[in-house]
């Protein structure tokens, strides 16, 4: 399926519809397949904006883009009688008609296709891929921005399982890391988890995952509550002068899962811990990627 143009009728409604932080929504969009950078426009119009631009993008699926940002949306209703259950179903209607209107329909799953062809249809090859430009990730650091900003999605049909079937939660930082565990194995085949580090100040810790074919160690944070969202940036300074001190580590992803927003300044957050530490100890370069679930 070639790109399709969105138009900015159906790109406005759903920007009205989808509610979130801009880190929220931002790592939403990366996670769809949106191309390029977040732009820099207020929470207004910067989704429709940016929804727009898949639909010119020739190596994007723009329909893959908008099924993917609207999947929760549209698959997990609030609870019934209540306030939000209504306004939920006045914009389900809304995200329904305007496809409709522009000859789109949406699926259950992330599926939007042009009226008239069926999720049946797609299907039936399944090794076809719907996009011609689709290929696998280039490098690693590819790999871990695709992985890392689609965690909150992974998440989505793991805790809302079908009736009947064992729901998972993911409500501590080993949850976070057994979900990403999963996720990196079928990628890269030396994951070692939990490896100690050198001592520092007469401590050593434990790494979450050190990637030895890249000299990259991952370690994720998960965010329990204010007071804590205040210490993370201390964690990672202690964390980033053990690493410093490892043979095989020249690269630390600080992975911050904040599912509750509880930390309140997160770019300053990013500009204090990310760029490259030297000291006559050895030299690494860090990278903060923050996440959240609304």
């Amino acid at each position: 399926m070639t790109n399709i143009r969105i138009s900015k009728a159906v790109c406005a409604t759903i920007n009205d519809v989808l509610k979130g932080s801009h880190s929220t929504l931002d790592a939403l969009f990366e996670s769809a397949g949106a191309p390029g950078l977040p732009p820099n426009l207020s929470h207004a119009s910067k989704w429709k904006e940016w929804l727009f631009r898949a639909g010119t993008d020739s190596n994007t699926d723009s329909l893959a883009v908008i099924g993917n940002v609207l999947e929760e949306f549209m698959d997990l209703p609030p609870k019934k009688g209540t306030e939000e259950r209504a306004a939920w179903e006045e914009n389900k209607e809304r995200v329904i008609n305007v496809l409709e209107e522009n000859g789109f329909r949406y699926y259950r799953g992330g599926r939007v296709l042009p009226t008239g062809i069926s999720p049946e249809e797609i299907i039936s090859d399944p090794y076809k891929s719907t996009t011609p430009n689709t290929s696998s990730p280039s490098s690693i650091e590819e790999l871990l921005q695709v992985l890392l900003r689609g965690l909150p999605r992974a998440m989505h049909p793991l805790s809302h399982r079908r009736k009947g079937a064992q729901s998972l939660s993911f409500e501590s930082e080993w949850d976070v890391q057994d979900l990403l565990h999963a996720l990196l194995r079928p990628w890269v085949s030396d994951i070692r988890p939990e490896e100690f580090t050198p001592s520092y100040a007469g401590t050593s810790t434990r790494m979450d995952f050190l990637l030895l074919k890249y000299s990259l160690v991952l370690e994720l944070k998960y965010v329990r509550d204010r007071a804590h969202g205040r210490k993370i940036g201390d964690e990672l300074i202690i964390d980033i002068e053990h690493y410093r001190k490892h043979p095989k580590c020249e690269n630390l992803w600080c992975v911050i899962y904040d599912p509750k927003n509880m930390i309140t300044n997160s770019e300053g957050l990013k500009t204090d811990i990310e760029g490259e530490r030297t000291t006559p100890d050895g030299k690494l370069m860090v990278k903060v990627i923050i996440m959240s679930t609304q």
